[in-house]
């Protein structure tokens, strides 16, 4: 009987005889023989299992099929790493690579701008021979040409946006505004009318800025992201015949935004008037190392009156009329902005006093 069950074959015909489906994990019954009918009172139904020899059998075949797979899956691993190594080695023998640089490797490139640091040491010399090369923190040394790119864009960069921050600080801190209202109720939504003026009674420029309404940070916020952005992919720098300047293109170089959007786009944000394309070459070289200087200069002088905001001692400007900012400079929001998620919170780690008007 034990022999009929673990047999498929034996096991087939009894299963299909009884013309219904049994409940799973339970074995058919084999119909008991003349002799054991007679004593089928002193038969009592035991599990019926397997036998030890069968189960061991059963293991090794297991233990066998698994180590075949473990083998086969070896077998596989390996011939994936080496087909990826023959593909690496086949493309950097299609293309050369440059050492050292950051990220994904990239095609090597050359250019004319400067790209290591016995440049930046003969840029310096032009821009100041007094000071002359000044790299405290070594950045330049061992640098690639990419990261020696980067550095040279980014100071033209920040170096631009403090001289638009230090003249419009002196203009802000002034009172000179627009005319206007920075806000009206036009659609008919009950918005208060907020004009130019309201803004620049706040204070200095730091609580002109905490006194902006949510949608008005935001678009700003908006615009400046979006000029980011515009600046930094290739694909609208390469529209124009350059190349990024961490690919050797020139540092501080941002795209044309004319002619290359759905909606007429009337200036460029750089150079909006076209003056540096009716320079010469010499005359065009001499206008970016004073670029460099003035960026430089505007650094210092933004951060100077920030700073104599605050109250620190700064030598020359804390003798000035600045007026005296209390908020938080790092503070992008104020509380005028609690409409928006985590700003109260925000203000609340730093200091409630400090933004209570």
């Amino acid at each position: 009987m034990i022999g009929a069950l673990l047999s498929p074959c034996a096991a087939t015909p009894r299963i299909r005889s009884l013309g219904r489906r049994l409940p799973p994990g339970q074995l058919p019954r084999t119909p008991l023989s003349p002799a054991s009918q007679k004593n089928r009172r002193s038969y009592a139904p035991t599990a019926v299992t397997a036998p030890p020899s069968a189960a061991a059998a059963a293991s090794r075949v297991d233990a066998s099929a698994l180590s075949m797979l473990m083998k086969a899956g070896k077998a596989d691993i390996e011939a994936g790493f080496q087909n990826f190594n023959k593909i690496s080695e086949d493309h950097a023998a299609k293309v050369s690579l440059q050492p050292k640089s950051y990220g994904e490797e990239q095609p090597a490139w050359t250019t004319s701008e400067i790209s290591d640091q016995a440049g930046l040491r003969t840029l310096a010399s032009q821009l100041n021979p007094t000071v002359g090369f000044w790299d405290p923190l070594g950045l330049s040394t061992d640098s690639t040409p990419e990261f020696i790119g980067f550095l040279r864009h980014a100071e033209i960069k920040h170096g631009r946006i403090a001289m638009a921050g230090f003249i419009g600080y002196c203009v802000q801190a002034n009172g000179i505004h627009f005319p206007w209202a920075i806000q009206n109720d036009f659609i008919g939504k009950g918005l208060d009318t907020v004009t130019f003026g309201d803004i620049a009674a706040a204070g200095g420029p730091a609580d002109q800025w905490d006194a902006l309404s949510t949608p008005a940070k935001l678009q700003i916020l908006g615009v400046i992201g979006f000029l980011e952005m515009w600046g930094e992919t290739s694909a609208s720098i390469e529209m124009d015949g350059e190349k990024h300047y961490c690919r050797g293109g020139t540092p501080g170089y941002y795209p044309k935004l004319q002619n290359k959007f759905p909606h007429p786009v009337p200036l460029d944000l750089w150079d909006p008037f076209g003056f540096t394309s009716k320079m010469s070459s010499e005359r065009k070289s001499a206008a970016l190392l004073a670029e460099v200087n003035n960026g430089r200069l505007a650094m210092i002088g933004l951060m100077g009156l920030i700073s104599t905001s605050k109250g620190l001692i700064v030598p020359g400007m804390d003798m000035l009329p600045i007026a005296p900012y209390r908020g938080e400079i790092m503070a992008p929001f104020s509380a005028v902005n609690g409409d928006l998620p985590m700003v109260n919170a925000m203000l609340n780690l730093l200091d409630p006093a400090i933004f209570a008007k």
